[in-house]
């Protein structure tokens, strides 16, 4: 009770002495930093702040709201432009740019490596070589309304990842631009975070998941990128309302993910450009590998050299009521028993599906296989691709149809939908 009462006078005491400290760009920074107290408003006027800041205590750093010109922190090439090692952190309105570029050194615009609370970043601008905003040991955290942008200059490998979070818990990161970074958001070990509503492009990955549980990824959207989300030995994430188009390799990468749903996202256009073509690297809509006990539904995938394979034992996955269109291979998928993809008589709606619906149960009377042995043969041999059209090939798959027993085990959709479903919209709202 005691320790309490002092806890609660230290506080009072604090929010006395707190207050509101403008600062001119002829002075010392971080001399005031260093002098400021808990809970005080360092207010910066227009001009630019040369340097590698450091804030010790709990205050709120942000840009005058007099200003007519950015406030601009230039870390002049080198280290990170602002280092966090207090908890109640707010930083706000800057435009922060040229930090180091030394990713083993973690260079960011703003870091944080240190066990911290209630860490807001919201409407800054960022730009530089090195990571944008890397959070680490940190609950609590809000970052939003941020701009980050890279150097497509450098190589992809040498360039940091827009946001960082590491061993974060409780993150809401909203309404950010991300763009000619390495990957837009990169989560590691870390849980409880919401990632929603962001904008990611000209980079690898727009999202990349890796050893994170119980998070929720919804209504982002990725364009330009090679994959736009690449969700990586995580378990129990929920993927909702996303969108991802003209990626180069993958929609979705999903690589040993478990007890997930990746329910109403939107893929189109997945190709692998012409020049960047090799043998067995074509653009999947959905790419699940290693992957199991998820639920796959009310997505679209449109216009990707395959629209889903699956494979390295990715089983006892639910899919049904999703929407595959215009995918010259709509599934790849090798398996030695038959999957059936349909849900209490919902199955899924396919662009070449051929079938006529003479009871009127809005799904066809004939199920829907997409794989036969051709398919297996070039899959093993693609090679043999330049036979597809040849009439031996042909009378092949005639005689499969004319004769089920001779069709190997794969993919069955007993239940496939005559139209396309009517697509989800995601709830559209302004987060402040």
């Amino acid at each position: 009770m005691l320790k309490l009462f002092s806890l609660t006078l230290l506080m009072l005491a604090s929010n006395v002495l707190a207050k509101t400290i403008v600062v001119t760009s002829d002075q010392n920074l971080q001399s005031i930093l260093s002098q400021a107290v808990s809970g005080d408003l360092v207010q910066l006027t227009e001009g630019t702040y040369k340097g590698n800041f450091v804030i010790t205590q709990s205050i709120t750093l942000k840009a005058s709201d007099k200003n007519s010109a950015p406030v601009i922190v230039d870390a002049q090439g080198k280290g990170s432009a602002l280092t966090l090692e207090h908890s109640n952190i707010t930083i706000s309105g800057l435009t922060i740019k040229n930090w180091g570029d030394d990713l083993t050194e973690q260079n960011a615009g703003i870091y944080s490596e240190k066990k911290s609370t209630n860490i807001t970043l919201n409407n800054n601008n960022l730009a530089g070589d090195g990571f944008g905003i890397w959070l680490q040991k940190s609950q609590q955290v809000k970052i939003h309304h941020n701009k980050i942008r890279g150097n497509l200059n450098l190589r992809s490998a040498d360039r940091g990842n827009g946001i960082q979070l590491s061993s974060v818990q409780h993150a809401h990161v909203y309404n950010n631009d991300v763009a000619k970074v390495r990957d837009g958001i990169y989560i590691i070990a870390s849980q409880h975070n919401l990632i929603e509503q962001n904008t990611m492009h000209q980079l690898r990955y727009g999202i990349h998941y890796m050893y994170s549980h119980d998070n929720k990824v919804k209504n982002n959207s990725a364009y330009n990128t090679r994959a736009g989300y690449a969700l990586m030995s995580s378990r129990r994430l929920e993927i909702s309302g996303n969108k991802t188009r003209d990626s180069e390799d993958y929609g979705f990468l999903l690589n040993f993910i478990t007890a997930s749903t990746f329910t109403n996202n939107i893929v189109q256009n997945v190709w692998t450009k012409p020049e960047n073509k090799v043998m067995g690297r074509e653009g999947k809509g959905l790419f699940v590998y290693n992957s199991g006990y998820n639920t796959i539904s009310g997505n679209l995938i449109d216009t990707a050299e395959i629209g889903i394979h699956l494979t390295a034992g990715s089983e006892k996955t639910k899919v049904y009521g999703n929407s595959f269109i215009n995918n010259p291979i709509q599934v790849k998928y090798v398996v030695n028993r038959e999957e059936e993809w349909s849900k209490d008589g919902k199955g899924n709606f396919w662009s070449n599906y051929l079938g006529w619906d003479l009871d009127n149960n809005g799904s066809g009377d004939t199920p829907f296989e997409p794989n036969d042995s051709i398919d297996k043969i070039i899959w093993q041999y693609p090679e043999a691709k330049v036979l597809l059209d040849s009439p031996a090939i042909l009378l092949l798959r005639f005689v499969q149809k004319q004769f089920p027993v001779l069709k190997p085990t794969g993919v069955k959709d007993s239940f496939p939908l005559i139209q396309q479903p009517q697509r989800y919209q995601p709830e559209v709202k302004v987060i402040l």
